[in-house]
């Protein structure tokens, strides 16, 4: 089926050798609706046709948004308006209780760190059968210190360093989510330029990093650890070579400044079977540089503003066929896609359930 599915290769990636699909645990409950409060946050009314639509994705597949706190969300996620303050603070669980949201980004762990009893904090306010990915911080994950305004002051020391990823990251996230965990993501944020002809050394510190990571497996069973890039230069051989040595994933990062989906599907192929950890940032035409110019546009976030369905259909094609195999699909979406982060879940949902992959042969 990978075949079908992924596109050829670079000449000159090596094959490698086929590894066990592992095996999904079956749907959980959903958390009771009994635990909001009169003073909390309450779920939209129950839409039918999402419930249908979620019963019908395969269970291994768990679609959601780049956190939580948004109001214009009202009517979709939310009973009613709520102001971003209170949907930081309440909003989880009313969150979670969508049917299409399995999963969310934690993605404020990448400005500051997070203690394991924040963590915990978190998967309280969800059921057993809801994941998190979450996002290494800044502090590891970036080569640079960088100002409010996003500048770059000096070179981080601390750029990849095992020590401070595990103490930082790794251990909180895993003692506070438990079996919650469902992706742990190291985002690598953009080089500076004078590294970018450099890219063996920086190879070599992600090497001496994944080589530190414990299993996760003791703590969530289908917990990953993933590597997600801003920098194309990353996108070879040997970089995929690492990942695979390891047994990280690759997170496919749908953002203006990789190269376009089919162009990424190659990595995967590559590390198949594997699970798949995707995050969905930023619609290509609003370039690289494009969070701004998506804020004004989209407003309130509210509706599906601009529309991909090239890109939606190549993921979808890649989530069926990765959960048709019996693998974890983790797939975050940021409402700076199309313009509205549960409608792309219900999109993507659509396009995963309604064209079935193609036998083999």
């Amino acid at each position: 089926m990978q075949e079908r599915l992924f596109p050829e290769d670079p000449p000159d990636v090596p094959a490698r050798e086929p590894q066990a699909a592992a095996a999904i645990p079956s749907r959980a409950p959903q958390a009771p609706e009994a635990a909001s409060s009169r003073r909390g946050v309450m779920p939209a009314p129950a839409d039918p046709s999402l419930a249908a639509l979620a019963r019908a994705l395969p269970p291994q597949v768990r679609l959601g948004g780049s956190t939580w706190s948004y109001p214009g969300w009202a009517g979709l996620v939310w009973d009613r308006p709520y102001s971003e303050s209170q949907l930081a603070r309440r909003g989880l669980q009313a969150y979670s209780r969508h049917p299409l949201l399995r999963c969310v980004c934690v993605d404020r762990s990448f400005y500051r760190s997070l203690s394991a009893s924040q963590y915990e904090q978190l998967a309280q306010q969800v059921g057993e059968d809801f994941r998190f990915i979450v996002k290494a911080p800044a502090l590891v994950c970036d080569a640079q210190v960088r100002d409010e305004d996003g500048r770059g002051r000096q070179i981080n020391p601390a750029f990849l360093d095992p020590r401070l990823a595990l103490q930082e990251f790794v251990q909180p996230a895993m003692e506070g989510l438990g079996r919650r965990l469902g992706a742990l993501v190291f985002q690598l944020s953009p080089l500076p330029p004078q590294w970018l002809p450099r890219m063996e050394d920086c190879l070599a510190k992600l090497d001496a990093l994944l080589a530190a990571l414990p299993s996760l497996q003791d703590c969530s069973p289908d917990g990953q650890f993933a590597v997600e890039v801003r920098d194309a230069q990353w996108l070879t051989p040997a970089f995929v070579e690492i990942l695979r040595r390891h047994g990280v994933r690759y997170c496919l990062g749908l953002h203006p400044k990789l190269p376009p989906i089919e162009e990424q599907l190659w990595i995967l192929r590559r590390l198949w079977p594997s699970p798949l950890v995707c995050r969905w940032n930023l619609h290509r035409a609003h370039g690289p540089f494009g969070y701004e110019e998506a804020e004004k546009r989209y407003g309130d976030y509210s509706q599906l503003l601009a529309p991909d369905p090239a890109t939606r259909s190549a993921l979808a094609r890649v989530a069926r066929a990765t959960a048709a195999a019996g693998l974890p699909v983790y797939v975050g979406i940021s409402n700076h896609a199309e313009g509205c982060a549960p409608r792309s879940a219900e999109a993507l949902a659509q396009a995963i359930v309604g064209s079935p992959e193609p036998a083999p042969g």
